[in-house]
């Protein structure tokens, strides 16, 4: 089934810088979401991606031995390694595209990763549906 769908709005959801310069969204539900996705459902998802942002700038012995191992090499090691916070991105990427197809596009929303947008907001595209085709 092939959906043909226009832009209707962008809905944004900004930096919560309430506790310093940490990467998190806030949670406060859009009313141009009234309609389209659970609250609840909405809350989990950007709750999800606070938590793996926390645990991509968590400091640990794993963030400390790279950058051991980046100053020891003249930074040459991360050509042939990812980084803590690399993984973290790919796995977040990963929950981004898992919510799309599971229960934003079923819904007429699009999750934009926030990596695209610098890290400043969460996109989400809301589509007016034109009609279907098979």
């Amino acid at each position: 089934m092939r959906q043909q769908a226009a832009i209707a709005a962008k809905v944004f959801i900004q930096r919560d810088y309430t506790n310093g310069t940490v990467c998190q969204f806030q949670t406060k539900f859009p009313f141009e979401l009234e309609s389209r996705i659970d609250k609840q459902q909405f809350e989990e998802t950007v709750q999800t991606l606070n938590n793996l942002y926390a645990e991509a700038e968590k400091l640990g012995s794993q963030s400390y031995i790279e950058g051991c191992l980046a100053c020891l090499t003249a930074y040459i090691i991360f050509l042939c390694m990812e980084t803590h916070y690399e993984k973290v991105l790919k796995k977040i990427a990963k929950y981004i595209q898992e919510q799309n197809d599971k229960i934003y596009a079923p819904r007429g929303l699009l999750l934009t990763d926030p990596v695209e947008r610098g890290l400043r907001v969460i996109e989400v595209t809301i589509f007016e549906e034109r009609g279907q085709t098979r």
